[in-house]
C-alpha cells in the first residue's frame, strides 16, 4: 500500500503545476490590466473638472403652451460634461429639438450626476422634489459600472427599477444603453477591448431591462458610435473620453425622434384616459 501511494504522488504534480501556472498567468493578467487602467487614468485625467455646465431653464421661452417638462438622468454624458457652452449640452439640445418638434417651449431638470453609477438613479430621484411630474426622462448610463466591474446583471436592474420610479411619476421614459468603450483611444489594449466587449454586454441587458419596464431604448453604440470610431477628434472634447459639442449633437439627433414619438403617444394616451 506505501509503495502504490508513493507512485501516486507523481502524478499529481503535473496538475499541481498547472493550477499553480494558471494562478500565475491570471495574477499577471490582472495586474496587468490594472497598469493599463493607470495609464488610462493619467492620459484621461480630469481637464475638465468634475463639473457640467449648468444648463436648467424653459428653452424657446418665446413659443406659446405651456412647457413640456425633460428631465436628464445618469451619468456625465446626461450631465453634459464636456460642452462649452450651455446650449452644446446634450439636455440643452434635446431641449431646443423637443421645442423645435412640438412647437412648445421646453423646461429642462438635470439630476444626472458626473461620475454616477446605476446604483446611484434611486438617489437622483429622491433628489427630485416630490410632487415633480416630468413629460419626459431621458436616461443615459453604464460607462461607469463598466470601469468600476460592476456586475451587468446588477446595473441593468438598477435601471430597470429607475425607468419603473419614472414612469410611476408619470413621465415617458427613454434610455440610451451604454457606449461602446471601444472608441476611447485613450484606453490601451487589450484593457480597451475588454471594456467595449462588456460595454456591450451591458448595453443589451440594459435594453431587455428598460424595455421590460416600458422604455422606448436607442442603442447609442448603433446610432453614433461609427461616428466616434471615425472622427475622434471632432466627436470627444479635450479629455478624449466625453463627447464634445459635436459628440452631443450626434447623441441628441439619435435620440430626438425617440422622445418626440414618447411625448406624442403620452399625450394619446391621457387624451382617451379622460374620455
Amino acid at each position: 500500500m506505501a509503495r502504490r501511494a508513493r507512485r501516486s504522488l507523481p502524478l499529481l504534480r503535473p496538475a499541481a503545476t498547472v493550477v499553480a501556472l494558471g494562478g500565475a498567468v491570471l495574477l499577471g493578467a490582472r495586474l496587468g490590466l490594472q497598469r493599463q487602467a493607470a495609464i488610462a487614468r493619467r492620459r484621461i485625467g480630469k481637464p475638465l473638472g468634475e463639473d457640467a455646465l449648468d444648463a436648467d431653464r424653459v428653452w424657446r421661452s418665446a413659443l406659446s403652451g405651456e412647457p413640456v417638462d425633460l428631465v436628464m438622468l445618469g451619468d456625465s454624458i446626461a450631465a453634459g460634461l464636456g460642452a462649452h457652452r450651455r446650449k452644446d449640452t446634450l439636455g440643452a439640445r434635446l431641449a431646443k429639438g423637443l421645442a423645435a418638434e412640438l412647437q412648445r417651449p421646453v423646461r429642462l431638470r438635470t439630476a444626472a450626476v458626473v461620475g454616477a453609477e446605476s446604483s446611484t438613479l434611486d438617489a437622483q430621484i429622491d433628489d427630485l422634489p416630490a410632487d415633480y411630474r416630468p413629460d419626459v426622462a431621458v436616461i443615459i448610463v453604464g460607462g461607469n459600472d463598466v470601469t468600476h466591474r460592476v456586475p451587468v446583471a446588477t446595473a441593468a436592474s438598477h435601471l430597470g427599477t429607475a425607468v419603473a420610479r419614472m414612469q410611476g411619476r408619470g413621465a415617458a421614459v427613454v434610455v440610451g444603453t451604454c457606449p461602446d468603450l471601444g472608441a476611447l483611444r485613450a484606453v490601451p489594449q487589450p484593457l480597451r477591448s475588454i471594456g467595449s466587449r462588456v460595454s456591450q454586454q451591458l448595453a443589451a441587458a440594459q435594453a431587455v431591462q428598460a424595455e421590460a419596464a416600458g422604455a422606448r431604448v436607442v442603442s447609442l453604440r448603433r446610432a453614433v458610435g461609427p461616428f466616434f470610431l471615425i472622427d475622434p477628434d471632432g466627436m470627444f472634447s479635450l479629455d478624449r473620453f466625453h463627447p464634445s459639442a459635436l459628440g452631443y449633437r450626434r447623441t441628441a439627433d439619435a435620440l430626438l425622434p425617440e422622445l418626440v414619438d414618447a411625448i406624442r403617444a403620452a399625450s394619446v394616451t391621457r387624451r382617451f384616459s379622460r374620455t
